[in-house]
Parts: structure tokens; C-alpha cells; sequence
């Protein structure tokens, strides 16, 4: 909580949060647009606000983009503010998500873990049918090449797949980005979303960013945001102690 005052402090970093608020994603170029000051500067102050996790990174090709992480501000929202005016706080924060949310064409969603694990076990847990079956109740199903179908089949027996798509990237193990579509919309380019998995080691733990882009709409970004942190903390079990956790974490209730 230090770390995210320390960063708070600072009127550029304040300016930078705004900047992504008003743009998710921006690289580093963009965001030095409207920021005077040197590039080596600007980095150095992201640099300061992805240590308090205030923003997290992801890769796409050479691009480095930015994404706000909301979860700190959260903290302080519950810790400071919440018990005092909560009722009509929580009244105010839902007009004004609503309204967000209604000005976003294409919403996107970004979630971060750190896994005890190599980049090679965090890439099969996400491509291996066999081992997505045991943590997401489908089996992920494709041999991972660019350009290639894949497909989340159910693990009942009956070879339904709920989501189909392409991949679109497939960097063995570090990065894996595929189109994610309903099959009735599998012929329909502009009904896909696309999701990006970056993989990046640091000593014995693992870094995984999820990206989910293109959204349809508001309903969709609440599944996602409640779907991928219940599906990945089941990866995380699955390779940190051998075995998924021992209830599906998807239907907790109030989930």
C-alpha cells in the first residue's frame, strides 16, 4: 500500500493513470505524446507504477502496451472510503461504470498471475487437452500452429465444442494468442474476440498475462472478468501442487 501513495504522489504518474483511463493498452510512444517530457523519463514513472501494480504490461509482436490494473485503487476504495459512505458510493460507482462502460465500442479485460512453475508447464497447462480438461472442464483442442483451428470441447462425450477460433500466434512458451467465437459465429470475423497469454519467467515463478480484447459488449466483460480469475486460479493449483482445487471455483456462489 506504500508503494501505491508513493506513486500516487507524483502529478505525471497521476497523468499517466488518466491517460490510460481515457485509452487501455497504450505503448509507451503514445503515451509520451501528451506527456512533456523525455522518453527515459516517462518509462521511468511506469516503471514506478507497475511496481505498485497500478498497471500491468503485455507484449503484442515488438509493442510493449499498458494496461490499468484497478485492483490497488480497489484496496484503498474498501480500506479507506467504503465503511464510511459506502451505500451511496456504491450507488455512485455503479452510474459511473454503467456510463463507462456504455462509451466503450469494444471493451477488453486484463488479468495477472504469478505461477510457482516454468513457462514450459504453463504452456501445456493452456494447450494440452488432457491437462485443460482436468482444470477447465473442457479440453483445449489444436495443434497450436498459426492459422490453425482450435476448439474448447466439453469433457462429457458428446464432442460439442463451446468456443472455436484461430490461432493467431503460437511462441512456444512464451506467448499464445488465438480469436475466441461462439461456433455459430465462427464465419463471422467481426463476432470474434481475441485472446492473448503472455508467459514470462523470472527465476522460479512465472509471470502469466491474460489479455481478452474486442468484446462484444458490457455483459460480456463482467463473464470474462468473473470467468478468467475462477479459471486460472484452478491452472495455478493444478501446477503449483499437482491438482486442480477441490471445489470448481467457477460456481462459488456470488461468483
Amino acid at each position: 500500500m506504500d508503494q501505491v501513495f508513493k506513486a500516487l504522489a507524483d502529478d505525471t504518474r497521476r497523468r499517466l493513470l488518466d491517460r490510460l483511463h481515457e485509452q487501455n493498452g497504450q505503448t509507451l510512444g503514445e503515451l509520451c505524446e501528451r506527456i512533456a517530457m523525455t522518453r527515459q523519463s516517462v518509462t521511468q514513472h511506469l516503471a514506478v507504477l507497475e511496481a505498485a501494480h497500478l498497471i500491468s504490461t503485455a507484449r503484442r509482436g515488438r509493442e510493449k502496451l499498458h494496461y490499468l490494473n484497478p485492483v490497488p485503487l480497489h484496496e484503498i476504495q474498501e480500506r479507506w472510503i467504503d465503511k464510511f459512505e459506502r451505500p451511496r458510493l456504491r450507488a455512485l460507482g455503479d452510474l459511473k461504470r454503467r456510463a463507462e462502460e456504455a462509451m466503450s465500442d469494444q471493451p477488453g479485460y486484463v488479468y495477472v498471475t504469478y505461477i510457482a512453475g516454468t513457462p514450459e508447464k504453463v504452456w501445456d497447462a493452456l494447450t494440452d487437452a488432457d491437462l485443460t480438461a482436468v482444470y477447465w472442464g473442457h479440453s483445449n483442442v489444436s495443434d497450436w500452429r498459426p492459422g490453425s483451428r482450435w476448439e474448447h470441447v466439453r469433457t462429457d462425450g458428446s464432442g460439442i465444442a463451446d468456443v472455436v477460433g484461430t490461432v493467431v500466434e503460437s511462441e512456444r512458451p512464451t506467448r499464445l494468442v488465438a480469436t475466441w467465437a461462439a461456433p455459430e459465429h465462427e464465419g463471422e470475423p467481426g463476432r470474434h474476440s481475441r485472446v492473448t497469454f503472455d508467459i514470462r519467467p523470472h527465476a522460479d515463478i512465472v509471470k502469466l498475462t491474460v489479455t481478452h480484447e474486442d468484446l462484444d459488449d458490457a455483459d460480456e466483460l463482467r463473464a470474462v472478468s468473473s470467468g478468467w480469475p475462477a479459471v486460472l486460479s484452478n491452472l495455478k493449483s493444478l501446477i503449483e501442487t499437482g491438482s486442480p482445487l477441490p471445489q470448481e471455483p467457477w460456481l462459488v456462489p456470488g461468483h
